[in-house]
């Protein structure tokens, strides 16, 4: 397991169903919780982060629906997104970016406070934007800023922010479609896989050229969850590209070929899910990988070698997880901490750590997580879920 995850902390305000949390990761975090709970809002928002930055914030609001579909509202009225990372970039260094974006009249929108810190304000790089300002800043000079647009895009071209930039846009999340999979693709970049499978062949294509040991592991784990599947590798056809399977049929001679079309559901989702988490990414060290329910049409004997897997994953890169998998979270191995308890109550998302007496049997290894969660025993801890919503925290002051 890495030493410290990559984002420590994530603090939010008014995000779809989430009124407010303030959240600690591990370098493998579980969010666990019934259907409807919030689990992909949470997941969401580091995603319409890396949205934002990577393409640009009015895409990120216009992909969800408009400002008005991201935003909670109150007893009919509208808030302000907020959203708050505490985290340590590759070189060990620590560092937090927060922004508040709020409506104008007419539909549009502005970001009304946007800051970043490197290693705290006075010790290393540092700005502050305010309604398309600048405020205050460790470098000059500065590139220009609107109030449409986060600042931290302009920045990147500095030398003393692109770290920053370059670790929250290196973060990739996944909510794999076999049907998309499924069809052929146009040859794209692969070295980092698209959230819903679009690139998967250039992905292994990449890896097929990159990195031949994480695709020979690729294989063997499809092999251990789909028995019958030998290999699988990227085939051109015509000007378009597919996945060709290679898979043991009872008296062939030779493994028989068919393409991704032909495949099951759960034989490519399982791909997708061990193509996401084993990928190269020699960009940056720092990977964020988040996963929507990973045992979503798997058979409930893959599990062990998911978990295998998680785990693997979480040497090089902080892994997010969302379940409701009592399957995969059934060892006894699964530490207490790594687990966040995510419940709907009042019209809202409330995420907390695991309350005293789930943890305590988790330590003690009375129950495995899966058999509290079979139980309805997974809860949160009220206390942390009271001191949230009372919490004043000053979402732009020094850690």
């Amino acid at each position: 397991m890495m030493e410290s995850a990559f984002i420590q902390r994530v603090i939010l305000r008014s995000y779809k169903s989430i009124a407010r949390c303030d959240i600690r990761l591990r370098p493998l975090t579980y969010l666990v919780g019934q259907n409807g709970a919030g689990k992909s809002n949470f997941l969401d928002a580091l995603h319409f982060v890396r949205d934002a930055l990577a393409n640009s914030l009015d895409n990120a609001l216009s992909e969800r629906g408009g400002l008005d579909e991201v935003r909670r509202r109150s007893s009919g009225h509208p808030n302000n997104i907020a959203i708050r990372l505490e985290f340590r970039l590759s070189d060990g260094r620590d560092a937090w970016y927060a922004f508040r974006v709020s409506a104008l009249a007419g539909g549009s929108y502005q970001v009304q406070e946007e800051h970043c810190a490197i290693d705290g304000k006075g010790s290393g790089p540092y700005f502050k934007i305010e309604r398309g300002k600048l405020i205050d800043s460790s470098e000059q000079p500065f590139p220009s800023v609107t109030s449409d647009r986060l600042a931290l895009v302009a920045a990147s071209g500095l030398t003393a922010f692109r770290s920053v930039f370059d670790a929250l846009t290196a973060m990739g999340f996944y909510n794999l479609n076999p049907k998309v999979m499924r069809e052929l693709q146009k040859p794209q970049d692969g070295r980092l896989l698209k959230p819903v499978g679009e690139n998967i062949a250039s992905v292994i294509r990449h890896l097929k050229r990159t990195a031949p040991d994480q695709l020979r592991q690729i294989n063997e784990y499809l092999n251990t969850v789909a028995p019958m599947v030998q290999s699988m590798e990227c085939k051109a056809v015509g000007p378009m590209e597919t996945l060709e399977f290679r898979q043991a049929v009872q008296g062939a001679k030779h493994p028989w070929r068919f393409l991704a079309q032909n495949m099951s559901d759960g034989t490519l989702r399982a791909l997708g899910v061990l193509t996401a988490l084993m990928q190269s990414n020699a960009n940056n060290s720092s990977l964020l990988i988040g996963i929507e329910e990973p045992e979503t049409a798997l058979h409930p004997f893959a599990s062990g070698v998911l978990r295998e897997v998680l785990n693997q994953a979480a040497q090089q890169n902080q892994v997010l997880v969302t379940s409701h998998s009592p399957d995969l979270l059934d060892d006894l191995a699964i530490d207490a901490e790594s687990i966040i308890a995510v419940v709907a109550e009042e019209g809202a998302t409330k995420l907390a750590p695991l309350d005293g007496a789930s943890r305590q049997m988790l330590r003690e290894h009375l129950f495995s997580a899966g058999e509290l969660l079979r139980m309805n025993k997974l809860d949160p801890d009220r206390t942390s879920l009271q001191a949230q919503q009372q919490s004043r925290i000053d979402l732009f002051g020094e850690i």
